[in-house]
């Protein structure tokens, strides 16, 4: 969107007086957001919470005005890409336990949560600086996670295939332990260890 765009809430009446561009201009300035929030999730990742502002508006396809305009202080980008890929994480669980079986819908989840891991490492810096801004942001992380683990956990539990002792809270905790990154392998190597928590998982499942 250009930076002297009509602004959102502006724009010519149609047939009955009904307002058109409004409608619009809402839809590309959401398209906006989104291309920020992804263009700042790997720029974050890459450079730091520090980048330059130019270094994330341009991937983006916008000025900096426009980045400012939806962003104006850079806790409310860290905080808006963090719920993001929080919000992402959480609605994979219900659309892998409908195309999977439980176990293969929970091993995928967790795959999934260990690359929303790495963004979170790409926001450590911020999260981690005693801001208050981000004080919130813990309790929105169980809020959203935890029930959407603790469902792919009682599925697989009821269908035999992990055991029924192990809770969300621990597990998110672990996984995110188990993510550590050593040396170059990234998120490879948090895959190798996820997958050796989920065969232990496994064992002492009825299935098992």
């Amino acid at each position: 969107m250009a930076e002297n765009s009509v602004p959102t809430g502006v724009g010519s009446a149609g047939p009955g007086g009904l307002e058109r561009a409004p409608r619009r201009l809402r839809a590309d300035a959401q398209r906006n957001i989104d291309a920020l929030l992804e263009a700042a999730k790997a720029v974050f990742t890459s450079s730091g919470v520090d980048a330059p502002a130019k270094e994330i508006a341009d991937p983006a396809g916008v000025g900096v005005g426009t980045l400012y305009r939806h962003f104006p202080q850079r806790s409310d980008l860290v905080k808006a890409v963090y719920q993001r890929e929080v919000d992402a994480c959480a609605d994979a669980a219900p659309a892998l336990a409908a195309a999977h079986e439980p176990g293969v819908a929970l091993a995928r989840w967790l795959h999934r949560y260990t690359e929303f891991l790495a963004t979170k490492r790409g926001l450590a810096a911020a999260l981690h600086s005693g801001d208050p801004a981000f004080d919130a942001l813990p309790a929105y992380f169980m809020q959203r996670l935890g029930p959407a683990l603790g469902s792919l956990l009682a599925a697989a539990a009821a269908s035999g295939e992990i055991r029924a002792d192990i809770g969300a809270k621990d597990l998110l905790y672990a996984v995110a332990n188990l993510s550590q990154p050593a040396g170059d392998d990234g998120v490879a190597y948090s895959q190798r260890m996820v997958a050796l928590l989920i065969d232990g998982l496994r064992y002492g499942g009825a299935h098992s």
